[in-house]
């Protein structure tokens, strides 16, 4: 018996970045959208293990120190029981890219065990457990468009109108979130910045809740974008070849170093995309749709 889940990526619509708190985090405000961009995870029974397959793998850890395993044992912790399950993930989410592709991994293989070992358990208490995995996981189950609040795990759905259509611009190699998180506050202190907290937005909710791409394309904001762009100053030449090739918005997803566009359609996407190809400023050009819903069993 093997249970498969299928997971998505998640763009941050906006990610606005409070002070640093004594626990180390910062205060969030995150607008996350789930899009059609899919890692398919798949527990068996067995020894507890990690396998990976998929392009652009590099650096993903097999093993029991991948996110997956993280959570896998963290379920067993929950249910006293031991940790028995073999993990194989087929990615399509890019690694290191701001999409949340390991944190996609750890909400899957939460429903993929909890399901192979027949538990029980409240989605609610899954939501719980995924946050202590890590502060993106608890979206990955969620899906759809969502307020996180704190580190990102306090979830609210938010109304979101019909169907957005994306132009993502995926880099070579990844970025280190750590790492963006500390450039982000080195760079406030050098420019004396200091750090507001964030608000969502309502310019932001008004385009989600009528359905305006043009609307949200002008209300995409990140405050880790100029962190990003001082460790990947080649970004700068990615997002400025998607406004100069009719993107109605774009920003650095998450932590990057990924640039999301968007597009008024599909056809209008899948212009973008070829135009953006053409001017060859990024490693791969995919493009996807957004809300999709989060982590599910596969029949």
């Amino acid at each position: 018996m093997s249970v498969t889940v299928k997971v998505p990526a998640k763009v941050n619509l906006q990610l606005g970045v409070g002070p640093l708190r004594d626990d180390g985090y910062h205060d969030l405000v995150n607008v996350f959208h789930a899009v059609s961009l899919f890692d398919e995870v798949t527990a068996a029974p067995g020894p507890l293990a990690v396998t990976v397959a998929g392009a652009s793998i590099e650096g993903v850890p097999a093993g029991p120190d991948n996110l997956a395993a993280r959570a896998a044992r963290r379920l067993a912790d929950h249910l006293g029981r031991e940790a028995d399950v073999s993990l194989h993930i087929d990615k399509a989410i890019p690694v290191a890219g701001g999409m949340a592709g390991g944190s996609a991994d750890a909400a899957a293989a939460l429903l993929a065990c909890a399901a192979l070992w027949e538990a029980d358990v409240p989605f609610e208490t899954l939501l719980e457990l995924a946050a202590d995995v890590g502060s993106d996981v608890p979206f990955a189950l969620f899906g759809g468009t969502a307020l996180g609040l704190g580190r990102g795990e306090r979830l609210t759905a938010l109304p979101c109108a019909g169907e957005f259509h994306w132009v993502f611009a995926l880099a070579d190699g990844g970025l280190s979130t750590p790492a963006v998180f500390a450039e982000c506050d080195r760079l406030r202190a050098a420019f004396e910045q200091e750090a507001s907290w964030p608000h969502e937005s309502p310019d932001l909710l008004a385009a989600l809740a009528s359905g305006d791409p043009k609307a949200l394309g002008a209300a995409l904001t990140n405050d880790l974008q100029p962190a990003a762009l001082s460790l990947r100053p080649s970004l700068a030449r990615t997002l400025a070849a998607g406004r100069e090739y009719g993107a109605l918005g774009g920003l650095v997803s998450g932590s990057g170093p990924t640039c999301a566009f968007l597009a008024a359609d599909a056809a209008h996407a899948a212009e973008l995309a070829a135009a953006l190809d053409e001017a060859d400023v990024a490693r791969t050009l995919v493009t996807a749709t957004g809300p999709v819903p989060g982590a599910h069993v596969l029949p």
